[in-house]
């Protein structure tokens, strides 16, 4: 066994705890044609009701947060026959979220690219205050030509909007330091209200971005917000390494989950700061029925109007001809034996391995197995084997839910995997502490880290 490996195995003991978050996109579900299940109000994509009801479900099952992706402006949808992907606005949700919550930490996507950093900071500085310490910050870059045209622009190079990422975010955390912890006085005898000079400007300007400051609010419970990041690649590992306290995450297998995890770790180490510190997300796209024929049954009401698409990606995952007349069988002999996964799709072999079972190319495809998560179809119990054996492998901190269909979705996995994993010990049994940074066990920071702020190109001017 490597360090880095045995490291992982150290920091997953049973005595830890996994963390789990849930997804809310557009308030249907993950899943094509939620929108459209009985039970589900068609108009609630409009409703901040609804997400209020969707959050608190996960509350009721002590998730450590909600997780609101955003892609400023992009049609990533058919609007002819399904929802746009996000939130009509991720901040205005989880205002309307921190009025009707106590508890659950309240995590939306900015992005560093197309945002100035003082509304940046002020927006999610104000929702921390709000909700009493429960709000953190999913810094991410954009990479779509789509949504910079929205900004009557394109989409910078890699290096440039790396390079503005890392000036945002430490020039965001500045920000949220300029109001020193004990400058708000509030001393109506007296009638002083602040210590003007605990309140003072940054005067920071990098190559990209550049802020006099001081933000003018004081802290929240937790101090600033927690920063979360997305993304596998070298850049993503070091834009998280050093900022952020948690990673919101994809990967197929334990060993794919693994080697990100611990990429990150690693890269936390090469800025001084402790591998413990940032915790690794992934997702984890869930069906949960009281059995795997029920479960299917319900993924093909939902997603069968795009088996045509689905079956001709499939053949391409899977190297062979596949018929869309033929949904009602089971691939051929003739096929599985000609069947070879495609290098370039980490989902293929474990399309080839449902298809193997013997299921009918409808079932198939009912198994998710071209999501863009993993899938469980079926039981709670399977859920919780599945995120116990990725927590226990040292590939996972812990898990981002999305529910097939919200209306029910999320209560089904409440009350189904959460009492399972609770008996295992894997689970909290209730919040420990109120702020989102006690949820993570994030440790204590206010404005700039001073362990990885001497590398930024950022200087005072």
């Amino acid at each position: 066994m490597d360090l880095s490996q045995e490291k992982i195995e150290n920091s997953t003991k049973v005595d830890k705890k996994m963390l789990i978050g849930l997804h809310l996109g557009n308030g249907y579900g993950s899943q094509p044609g939620a929108w459209r299940m009985p039970g589900v109000d068609p108009t609630s994509y409009t409703s901040f009701d609804a997400r209020v009801k969707q959050a608190q479900s996960a509350e009721r099952g002590k998730f450590q947060f909600i997780f609101l992706p955003d892609g400023p402006g992009a049609m990533l949808a058919d609007i002819e026959n399904e929802a746009p992907s996000f939130n009509l606005d991720v901040m205005l949700t989880l205002a309307a979220v921190a009025r009707e919550t106590k508890r659950i930490g309240l995590v939306a996507t900015g992005s560093t690219t197309f945002n100035e950093p003082y509304n940046l900071a002020r927006q999610f500085k104000a929702l921390d205050v709000m909700s009493h310490g429960r709000a953190g910050w999913n810094a991410v870059t954009s990479s779509g030509e789509a949504v910079a045209a929205n900004y009557g622009r394109t989409i910078p190079s890699s290096e440039e909007r790396y390079g503005r990422a890392h000036e945002v975010i430490q020039l965001i955390q500045a920000l949220w330091g300029s109001w020193e912890k004990d400058a708000w006085v509030h001393d109506q005898e007296s009638g002083q209200f602040a210590k003007s000079e605990q309140i003072l400007p940054i005067n920071l300007k990098g190559k990209y971005v550049g802020s006099r400051g001081p933000l003018y609010i004081p802290p929240s419970e937790q101090g600033q917000p927690i920063i979360f990041h997305a993304g596998g690649s070298p850049n993503a590992h070091e834009l998280a390494g050093r900022f952020a306290n948690a990673v919101i995450g994809a990967a197929f297998t334990i060993e794919d989950a693994r080697a990100q995890r611990n990429a990150f770790r690693e890269a936390a180490e090469r800025y001084g700061r402790n591998p413990d510190e940032i915790k690794y997300i992934p997702g984890l796209m869930t069906t949960i029925a009281k059995d795997r024929r029920t479960a299917l049954d319900r993924r093909i009401q939902l997603t069968e109007h795009l088996f045509p698409q689905r079956v001709a990606y499939l053949q391409q995952m899977l190297g062979v001809r596949l018929d869309i007349n033929r949904l009602n069988e089971p691939l051929s002999k003739e096929q599985l034996e000609a069947a070879r996964p495609s290098p370039f799709d980490p989902r293929s072999r474990h399309a080839l391995k449902i298809a193997k079972e013997g299921w009918r190319l409808r079932d198939v495809l009912a198994h998710g197995v071209i999501d863009y998560h993993p899938v469980i179809v079926g039981p709670g119990m399977e859920a919780a084997n599945h995120m116990q054996a990725w927590f226990e492998a040292g590939a996972a901190d812990g898990f981002w839910i999305s529910a097939d269909v919200n209306a029910d979705g999320i209560d089904a996995f409440v009350d189904e995997v959460v009492p399972i994993l609770q008996e295992r010990g894997l689970f909290h049994q209730d919040y420990a502490g109120k702020t989102l940074r006690e949820h993570l066990g994030a440790p204590e920071q206010y404005g700039i880290d001073p362990r990885v702020s001497s590398p930024s190109k950022v200087s005072v001017v």
